[in-house]
């Protein structure tokens, strides 16, 4: 099992999987500071000062008592929406590359090599010499 183990860390999926989760986690924290800097004070403006992290109902009296936080959930949804359009921008622009270099390599001329005369005519005269 242990080495099964290391054969599965040692591919390169596991590799790019990896940084990818941890440019994602960084990816994530500029995503949050968009939302909750520029792009909540604007929502805000526009409603009069409403500001999403403070909404919520208590579910109870007293200081102790449970909140039901929609505010928070609300910017969560926005910050979801956001990574999941850059993502989307991303895989775009990535399947958009792919698809020029498929094309460009469908375009150029494969490399002719001898035709099967050729090479039957080479093999005839080689074995006339020796």
């Amino acid at each position: 099992m242990l080495q099964e183990f290391r054969q599965f860390i040692a591919r390169g999926n596991v590799m790019d999987m990896a940084v990818g989760i941890i440019i994602g986690a960084a990816f994530t924290a500029i995503v949050t500071s968009v939302v909750e800097d520029l792009i909540n004070p604007i929502i805000s403006l526009f409603t009069g000062g409403l500001d999403f992290s403070g909404l919520g109902v208590r579910l109870g009296e007293g200081e102790g008592a449970a909140v039901f936080g929609y505010g928070n959930f609300i910017m969560a949804l926005i910050n979801f929406l956001i990574i999941a359009w850059v993502v989307f921008l991303l895989v775009k622009g990535v399947n958009r590359v792919k698809d020029a270099v498929m094309k460009a390599e469908e375009a150029a001329p494969a490399p002719s090599g001898p035709t099967e005369i050729e090479l039957l005519t080479e093999i005839r005269d080689a074995l006339k010499k020796g």
